[in-house]
Formats: structure tokens, C-alpha cells, sequence
């Protein structure tokens, strides 16, 4: 299905209108997705969902703390599918013990084997890389590795947002996977030292700073890109300030982050909600939800979108994510090791 058919399709729906998370109909077969993104963004795929299969979904969006509700909640809890922007909010949700597992082969082709929980816990959705973003004006070069970062000649010249979140966790995992812990240690000390303020703000902020010149280069995800191309305002002067650089599209590839689904332990409606979470690994599933995340879709049957941050040039790192996943816990331990939140010379 080409772009065309799919906007207008998602059109057809209703799916760029508010969102009502309340059923109509009290006989209709229900759904209760707990989610941290919020309706709006994930309504239009929902809204085809319901259309083709006459199963309404009740939208639950808390942004913080939402494993630990439904944690809390036990045996009440009513949630039947929890969908997250980032899989390390899955292996929390595992950890904690509100998922159980999937059969697999309801999954395996839409989804490689990288991208899922090997015990069926969870599955990615849509990918999203971990890409560094240059000044347009102030660097020339046009290829880069995260390796490359933590040498002298980026010295004051590197923005990042805290060590500890949960992205730069799951970049900083990669590279104890890749490197080991003492070569991964010595890449964060030098990061730091490159640092050109104390690490602050979120990813948009980083491109920020490059437009405001505090700072030529950071690590941030792709699907900044397009919401900042995408907002009035600001926000585009920040984009257009900078573009993007695939690291290591020469070696292992860029690291890759995935949103993602996971079928809740208690759930009183297995059967449907395991259909909620194939169509999202569906073809038509896949091109909505990925265009609605301005992200890569899961499927290699699906083509990503240019919406995605220039998903021709993603060379995705193939180490699965539950390798990455048991190195976490390190890199945190490295960050704070290394005092990176301190910022550079301290």
C-alpha cells in the first residue's frame, strides 16, 4: 500500500480527530491498552484495528510510573496490552512480573528474532536509531562512529542529555556488548571530557544547542528529526540548523532502539488482545504505527518511510536487544562511575 492509499485510508477512519477512549456500545468486545504514549499519537492505528475487526480499545496513557501501577494493581489490574516507546520499559514490565509470554510463531515473520523477548514476553513494534546529529554550518564530514566521539578533536564540541536515560543506558550497553567494559569505560570517560556543559534537557535541547552554537554535535534518536521539521516554530530552526550521520554504517551499524507490546499476566481477554498485537505486526499495522512514530517499521515486508530520519541509510546494529538488555544495569553503573552527569572536568 503506497502513502496515498494509506493517509487516505487513515482518512477514511477518522484517525486525525480526537480520540474517544470510552466504548459506545457495552456488548462490543473490549480491549484496555496501557500505554505511555499518549491516545492522540496512536489512535489512528487503533481506530483501524477496531474498523476491521469490530474490537473497541480503551486507551490508558500514563507518560511515568505506569509498570508500577499496574504492578500495584495485581489481579485487579485491567489491563490487557501494555505498548511502550522504549524496550527497556519491557524488560522493566518482564522484571516485574505483569507480562507473560506469546507464541512466537504469531510473530516470527513480521519480527525478527533481534527484536523480541526470546521467551515470547514482548515484541518491537518500530525501530528507531540512535543517531548523531552534526552542525550543518560547522562540520564537514559526512560519515562518523560513536567510537570516534571520545577523541580529542570533538573537545567542547559534544552535547548530551543525562548518562542515565534509558536511551544513552541502552547506547552505553551496546558498547560494553561490543567492546567490553574496560574499552567502554574509557569511550564515557572521553565522551565526557568532549562534553561542552554538564549533560541537561532532553534530545530536542541538544539540537538546540548546536543552533544556538554552545555545541557542534550529539547523540540523539532519528525521529526527532521529523517532529521538528513537522512543529511551528522554533523547533524547525533547530532541525534546519543540523542534519543527521548514521554511525558505524561502515562497521556493525547504528544503534537501534524499539517501541514495543507486551500481553499482560493478567489479562481476561488473551485471545483478543494477541490479535491487537499481530495486527500492529501486520503489514497495514506496521505502515500506520510507523508513520504515526516517525519511526522504521519492524517488518522488513514494510518500506520505512522518509518520515523516519532517512531510513535508506540505517544500517541497524544486529545484536539482539535482550544481549544488550543483560548489560544495563553495568552501564549505569559505568555512568555513575565515571561521573558523567557532572559534566567535563569534574
Amino acid at each position: 500500500m503506497n502513502l496515498f492509499r494509506l493517509l487516505s485510508l487513515l482518512a477514511a477512519l477518522g484517525c486525525f480527530v480526537g480520540f474517544d477512549q470510552t466504548p459506545a456500545n457495552a456488548n462490543v468486545k473490549k480491549l484496555t491498552l496501557y500505554s505511555t504514549r499518549e491516545a492522540w499519537r496512536i489512535a489512528p492505528v487503533i481506530r483501524a484495528f477496531t474498523a476491521e475487526t469490530g474490537i473497541e480499545v480503551a486507551i490508558v496513557h500514563r507518560k511515568d510510573g505506569l509498570i508500577d501501577a499496574i504492578a500495584a494493581e495485581a489481579e485487579r489490574s485491567d489491563a490487557d496490552v501494555l505498548l511502550v516507546e522504549e524496550h527497556g520499559l519491557l524488560l522493566q514490565a518482564r522484571e516485574a512480573g505483569i507480562t507473560q509470554p506469546m507464541d512466537i510463531t504469531n510473530f516470527e515473520r513480521a519480527v525478527p528474532p533481534a527484536l523480541r523477548d526470546p521467551d515470547g514476553h514482548w515484541i518491537g513494534l518500530s525501530r528507531y536509531a540512535r543517531v548523531v546529529y552534526v552542525s550543518k554550518e560547522r562540520v564537514a564530514q559526512t560519515a562518523i562512529t560513536y567510537e570516534e566521539l571520545a577523541e580529542p578533536k570533538w573537545r567542547g564540541k559534544v552535547c548530551m542529555r543525562s548518562g542515565l536515560f534509558t536511551y544513552n543506558i541502552s547506547l552505553l550497553a551496546s558498547m560494553i556488548a561490543h567492546h567490553g567494559r574496560d574499552e567502554a569505560k574509557r569511550w564515557l570517560a572521553g565522551l565526557k571530557a568532549n562534553l561542552a556543559r554538564k549533560p541537561e534537557g532532553n534530545d530536542r535541547a541538544q539540537v538546540k544547542a548546536i543552533a544556538e552554537s554552545i555545541c557542534d554535535v550529539t547523540i540523539a534518536n532519528t525521529y526527532y528529526m521529523a517532529e521538528m521539521e513537522a512543529t511551528v516554530g522554533e523547533p524547525q530552526k533547530w532541525a534546519a540548523s543540523s542534519r543527521i550521520l548514521f554511525p558505524n554504517v561502515q562497521g556493525r551499524g547504528s544503534h537501534v532502539l524499539v517501541s514495543g507490546a507486551a500481553l499482560m499476566k493478567h489479562t481476561r481477554q488473551r485471545e483478543l488482545a494477541i490479535k491487537l498485537i499481530s495486527y500492529l505486526t501486520s503489514e497495514i499495522g506496521q505502515q500506520i504505527y510507523a508513520i504515526l512514530q516517525h519511526a522504521f517499521p519492524i517488518s522488513a515486508d514494510v518500506a520505512a518511510s522518509k518520515l523516519a530520519g532517512g531510513g535508506e541509510f540505517l544500517v541497524a546494529d544486529p545484536l539482539p536487544l535482550s544481549e544488550i538488555a543483560k548489560l544495563r544495569d553495568e552501564a549505569r553503573a559505568l555512568v555513575v562511575e565515571v561521573g558523567f552527569d557532572n559534566g567535563p572536568g569534574l
